[in-house]
């Protein structure tokens, strides 16, 4: 009794003095939970996604790290400094069409710029499928008399008789949230902000977006894009953010809270119930954040490869000289055909291929893997929650890669008889055993995985050879040394927090803010004033989110950025400024020195004798949160006994394997382990097939070798 007594008094006195920062992370099967400590000392845990109510999932997961931790949740909550969180919600919603009913406004005489799209077309002479449908169907669509010229003159006035006609119809109408995209408002925004004000007046309480305020770059269809799904997405994640504060304020929780961004960083709830489209992606963006922290902490450079493996997405983003790579190409979908985000958002690239991902036969007899997913309910067979469509997790449990009695530590007993069945399915139509239809149910999301590294590195001009891999998600350890071998990489990293990569990404990020303006300059006729005075108002929109928004925040950055392409062409690519301002002639040159490198990078061309044609400048501001040491995974470095079991796993063409079984805590650093082996740790499972290796970093991390 007086030794329980004394645990109790060190639990009690270890939550009145450690504080704490804990990062959340809401994918669409799982929700991964990180907990840091002073130390940097990292607590891991997940619980199944709750899509009914977030904050249910969220609570269970972070009361799993408090008992790790030896604490309550009320204690854990209480004791907490900064949370941060990152979501799917928003993407879910725009991909399953349950976003706000949504009018969409624009200049009269043009209103199929969502129709038409980029008019673009992979296949052009393929005419099975149909043609798709705008974001904002055509119905929704109100053309409003007015006319900016591309010089910024009023060439027709705005009718405000027709203009306020048309938003009392959408009163009646009853439509949720307006998105006003006017031609030309980026070089003035009258009309816009006219239209705002009616909207104000007619519409109390309905949301609205305004292009020229939210992404004020040339090309229509892209700012008309953005602006659609920023307004659409108004209602729900205002609703979402509001209601996650108020279960995390009334579970006792009184520290900051901060919400992740498809900028690679963190920003305020006030600022996202503005702009909410940032919240598209927040979660995957994240993960190259984690991405080059780890291959630092290992002394293997700032080129990196993130692979996000999760239940329903495998993601993949591309680090470059230590900064995340950006993009404005962002499709939710397939390119052209899809939505277009619109925004400059870190460059991840997303596929049907995660750990959920459902197993078919198509119509030509061919087995596929993808794009639809098990998600978290039913999820999978092996969950035993009622799936019965065979998924890439139940062919890793049919493989024997999975311990049933082991899998999130023991707290979800997996269903191998129902893994079996599922898989049965697909091997009576093929006619193939069990275990080689789950054998090549893998190698099918192997080689999509494979496919979508290739976009964003060769596709790209990137040999992934001279880079590094990083590993996350729950079903990362499962193929990623497949992986690597097939794509010759040799220096590959599975963190001890692979599991929730993009979670621990947050533990890491910083704030960001991002202002952006059009203004096309040719560097043969370049302007210094007229471009310094777009880089003044840049900065001093983001000075007015930081006071307003941070108060007076002292350790911050601001970078600015052209988007920039040879005269002629179609594409931009980012390019940074090396200074502030464009002051002299040195300036201007160091900068189109920047451009021709980035794009021979990207392209193998350097053409510096053609004009450099810049059509949009950004400025991104980054203040720092108090910095967060990276350290191990609670309960790493304690080594045991060597060996804890063997059980028979299936690996091809060799059949079943007696294969050693390690758990997490057995291993030490520098230990090297041989295959075929399983390592379990308590939220994912290392695979090391035949004739490959792994070894465990002096930080408790996994370096592969996947080139053998």
């Amino acid at each position: 009794m007086a030794q329980e007594l004394q645990t109790a008094s060190s639990r009690i006195e270890r939550a009145l003095t450690v504080k704490y920062r804990v990062t959340v992370d809401t994918g669409g099967t799982f929700t991964d939970v990180v907990v840091s400590d002073e130390h940097g000392t990292f607590t891991i845990a997940k619980a199944l996604t709750t899509p009914e109510r977030i904050f249910s999932g969220m609570r269970a997961a972070i009361a799993d790290a408090a008992v790790e931790l030896g604490l309550s949740i009320g204690e854990l909550l209480a004791n907490t400094t900064l949370l941060i969180y990152g979501t799917t919600r928003a993407t879910n919603a725009i991909v399953t069409k349950t976003t706000a009913k949504t009018a969409f406004l624009t200049t009269e005489g043009f209103p199929d710029v969502l129709l038409l799209k980029e008019g673009g077309k992979f296949s052009p002479h393929d005419f099975s499928r149909e043609y798709p449908d705008p974001y904002i169907a055509r119905r929704h669509t109100y053309e409003i008399e007015e006319r900016i010229n591309s010089e910024g003159e009023i060439s027709r006035p705005l009718n405000i008789v027709t203009a306020r006609r048309a938003i009392e119809s959408l009163k009646a109408a009853k439509y949720e949230a307006v998105a006003v995209c006017f031609l030309w408002s980026i070089l003035n925004p009258k009309h816009e902000l006219a239209v705002g004000k009616l909207i104000e007046e007619i519409l109390p309480g309905v949301p609205y977006t305004l292009s020229h305020v939210l992404n004020p770059v040339v090309r229509e269809f892209r700012r008309a894009s953005a602006t659609a799904i920023d307004a659409s997405l108004k209602p729900l994640m205002q609703r979402h953010l509001l209601e996650l504060e108020g279960d995390l304020r009334e579970a006792g929780y009184g520290g900051d809270i901060l919400i992740s961004t498809a900028s690679g960083g963190c920003s305020t709830v006030e600022a996202l119930i503005e702009r909410p489209i940032y919240m598209v992606g927040s979660g995957p963006a994240m993960a190259p954040i984690a991405g080059i922290t780890y291959s630092r902490l290992e002394k293997l450079g700032d080129d990196v490869i993130v692979c996000d493996t999760g239940g329903t997405t495998f993601d993949v983003g591309v680090v470059r000289d230590g900064r995340p790579t950006f993009s404005r190409d962002t499709w939710l979908g397939s390119r052209y055909t899809g939505d277009l985000l619109g925004i400059s958002a870190v460059d991840v690239r997303s596929i049907g291929a995660g750990g959920g991902s459902i197993a078919w036969i198509d119509d030509g007899g061919l087995m596929r893997v993808g794009p639809a997913s098990a998600g978290a309910a039913p999820g999978p067979a092996c969950y035993g929650r009622g799936g019965t469509r065979p998924t890439v997790s139940d062919a890793a449990v049919v493989l024997g890669y999975f311990d049933p009695e082991y899998f999130l530590g023991g707290k979800m007993p997996l269903d191998v008889a129902a893994a079996r069945r599922a898989v049965s399915t697909i091997a009576s139509q093929i006619g193939l055993s069990i275990e080689e239809t789950a054998f090549r149910i893998l190698g099918l999301a192997t080689d999509l995985m494979m496919r979508a590294i290739g976009d964003v590195t060769i596709n790209d001009g990137i040999d992934p050879r001279n880079s590094t891999i990083i590993a996350g998600g729950g079903a990362a350890g499962v193929n990623i040394l497949a992986i690597a071998h097939e794509l010759g990489c040799k220096r590959v990293v599975l963190p001890r927090t692979a599991s929730a990569l993009s979670a621990s990404g947050m533990q890491f990020a910083d704030i960001v803010g991002e202002e952006a303006a059009s203004l096309v300059m040719l560097s043969t006729r370049f302007d210094f004033d007229r471009v310094n005075a777009v880089l003044d108002e840049l900065a001093g929109r983001l000075e007015k989110f930081r006071t307003k928004t941070l108060g007076d925040a002292e350790v911050y950055k601001i970078e600015y950025f052209g988007e920039a392409r040879y005269l002629s062409q179609v594409w931009e690519l980012d390019t940074q400024l090396s200074s502030d301002r464009f002051r002299t002639q040195s300036d201007l040159d160091q900068y189109l020195t920047n451009f021709h490198d980035v794009h021979e990078r990207v392209f193998a061309v350097r053409d510096s004798e053609s004009p450099i044609e810049t059509v949009s400048w950004k400025a991104r501001m980054t203040v720092q949160i108090s910095p967060s040491r990276v350290s191990m995974v609670n309960g790493a470095g304690r080594a045991k006994a060597g060996l804890t079991a063997v059980r028979p796993c299936y690996f091809g063409a060799a059949g079943f394997i007696p294969t050693k079984i390690h758990k997490a805590s057995d291993l030490a650093a520098g230990q090297r382990i041989e295959g075929p082996a399983i390592i379990e740790e308590a939220t994912t499972t290392l695979v090391i097939s035949p004739s490959m290796q792994v070894t465990v970093s002096p930080s408790g991390n996994y370096l592969l070798d996947g080139a053998s």
